[in-house]
């Protein structure tokens, strides 16, 4: 394994928050790492360090390879590389070229909208396509991306996931898309309190293991306090049995010689006993185990409002374009109270279009939409140009008295907002923290209806996880606009699927039919390549999945004594694993 970069000890703090505290890990050409954590943790304090717009405070970034180029790509959808030790190469510096073009085809974006002065009027998506398109004309050694599916579409995410996978060199992706992860590394690195732990696989083996981890050391936790329960009852006896000792030394001697200093050596013995046992216990208390941490619960309370017909919204023969450009047209649905309705397709097929329509906001061409006039609804829009900045966090709620104060003070807290940042401005909070008080806002009061755009932007995995658990506890209606298809799955029981610029409803899990879009063959992706096929790719799966628990069991066998059950059962597992390697390797040929 060649070596490109060792972190060595970076520390980084910001006034009294120490973000990064002296961590250290190795980076091989060809790795492919997820860098995790909760917002805010120093995900992307780590990235600048390491392409080098930030300096820690202390530790060093060790380059084995002199000669690396390094492209970054931010969430803002900004793309520059520099050549490590030379000078920074600006995006506007960089040739419209042949490659250029044809990346362009497979992202079904024009390439008059790579002109500079065209950029303003791109979609969220469109850049960040742009910016991918460029990365690609550059061809860097290492890359760095930060949120690179935020605002991509299906077909985007699916592209990009085929393009890592042909792409040489080195990357680390700071993501909390769990689809991307599960398909496109091979190596987690979780920052927490300021440190890092490593996981050997994708994102599906990292939660498995990040479990398994915890359990394993709230297990050694409890049995270690148990034991110093026993300890400590160990000195409270041995104490008695001193004390009983010293008093029977002082006591007047009735017959016998040496019968009090029987006493006082018994006495003595027993307060060595103690002292060794209180250092025992001392030294437990500063290198045992600690108790694991337990993750930040948030509470994403929702409540639906009083229950009110069975129609909610009802779409007839609709029709909707903008100039000459169709958006769709003879599309027919409904949705019922209760129903999950996702709604996928490309960017720019409709769907915030649709949504606006829904929510009155604005009109069809052709067509009739009924929408019940007796439901609530709640919008979260996935823009943030309408927010007044420079208000504070409960200025921001509208508060009218003192009670419904009290009310949001806990929402906000149950979210993990805490008191200083609820006196801050909007502006001085973090994409996913502005998120959080957005979500607050629309769950403050209960509503019939959610319409979610976006939801997930810029929000943890971790909150991701607990924001949809909310979601499928929710009894009301939820129509969702997502392109993380973890969520769309887990969610929805339906699906109003953008097609041939027709609206189509999908009734069911939305997994059997994403599955069935993966597999056309149109939808792979060739770039002069030659498209692998579905069982090649599940195959290819398969055997990471058992490089990887191999990489695990590795480590594992490190810390156990050879000859020991422990050691015999994780050998034994090894030699399974080989073996089931080698079956995949025979069977291919």
């Amino acid at each position: 394994m060649t070596m490109l970069l060792s972190v060595d000890g970076i520390k980084k703090e910001f006034g009294e928050n120490t973000v990064l505290d002296k961590i250290s890990f190795d980076i091989a050409l060809g790795d492919r790492i997820g860098l995790v954590g909760v917002n805010g943790s120093g995900k992307s304090t780590l990235a600048n360090i390491i392409y080098g717009d930030l300096e820690p405070d202390s530790g060093n970034l060790l380059w084995h390879n002199k000669k690396v180029s390094i492209g970054y790509l931010k969430q803002d959808c900004f793309y520059k590389q520099r050549h490590w030790n030379s000078e920074e190469i600006q995006l506007k510096d960089t040739p419209l070229n042949r490659d250029i073009f044809e990346i362009s085809s497979h992202l079904r974006m024009d390439t008059i909208n790579l002109e500079k002065e065209k950029v303003h009027h791109l979609s969220g998506g469109e850049k960040m396509k742009r910016a991918l398109i460029h990365i690609w004309a550059n061809n860097p050694d290492f890359l760095i991306l930060d949120e690179p599916t935020n605002h991509l579409d299906y077909q985007g995410v699916e592209w990009l996931i085929e393009e890592l996978r042909q792409y040489q060199g080195t990357i680390i992706m700071i993501s909390h898309d769990r689809y991307f992860l599960d398909h496109a590394v091979n190596r987690i690195i979780e920052i927490k309190s300021g440190v890092v732990d490593i996981y050997y696989g994708n994102y599906s083996f990292y939660r498995e293991e990040r479990r398994r981890r915890y359990e394993s050391q709230l297990h050694a936790y409890k049995a270690q306090e148990s034991e110093k329960a026993k300890i400590q009852e160990e000195i409270s006896r041995l104490k008695n049995w001193s004390d009983q000792g010293h008093r029977d030394s002082t006591k007047k001697q009735v017959a016998g010689l040496g019968k009090k200093e029987y006493f006082r050596k018994r006495a003595q013995k027993k307060d060595r006993q103690i002292k060794s046992r209180i250092k025992k216990l001392e030294k437990m208390q500063v290198e045992g185990i600690k108790r694991p941490q337990e993750d930040k619960k948030i509470n994403f309370g929702f409540q639906e409002d009083a229950v009110k017909g069975k129609r909610v919204i009802e779409a007839k023969d609709i029709k909707k374009s903008f100039d000459s450009r169709l958006l769709f047209q003879h599309s027919s649905f409904y949705i019922t109270r209760g129903e999950k309705i996702g709604l996928f397709g490309e960017n720019g097929c409709g769907k915030t279009t649709l949504l606006k329509i829904l929510l009155s906001q604005e009109s069809i061409d052709e067509g009739e939409v009924f929408i019940s006039k007796s439901i609530s609804t709640g919008y979260l829009s996935q823009q943030i140009s309408d927010i007044n900045s420079s208000q504070s966090v409960l200025d921001f709620f509208d508060i009218t008295y003192r009670e419904e104060e009290s009310r949001i003070r806990t929402l906000l807290a149950n979210m993990g907002i805490d008191e200083k940042m609820i006196k801050q401005p909007l502006w001085t909070l973090s994409h996913g923290e502005l998120t959080k008080v957005r979500m607050a806002k629309l769950i403050s009061n209960p509503q019939d209806l959610l319409v979610l755009d976006e939801p997930l932007n810029h929000l943890d995995i971790y909150s991701r996880e607990t924001l949809e658990e909310a979601l499928k506890d929710y009894d009301g209606t939820i129509i969702l606009v997502s392109h993380d298809r973890y969520m769309i799955e887990n969610i929805c029981d339906g699906l109003l699927a953008f097609e041939d610029y027709q609206i189509k409803k999908i009734l069911g899990n939305p997994k059997e039919y994403l599955n069935g879009l993966s597999n056309k063959k149109d939808r792979m992706i060739k770039n002069h390549k030659t498209p692998i096929k579905n069982e090649d790719a599940s195959i290819k799966e398969q055997k990471m999945l058992i490089e990887n628990e191999i990489a695990y069991v590795l480590g594992e066998l490190s810390n156990f004594v050879q000859g020991t059950l422990e050691y015999d059962a994780m050998d034994e597992r090894f030699k399974e694993l080989i073996e089931k390697k080698k079956k995949i390797d025979n069977d291919r040929r």
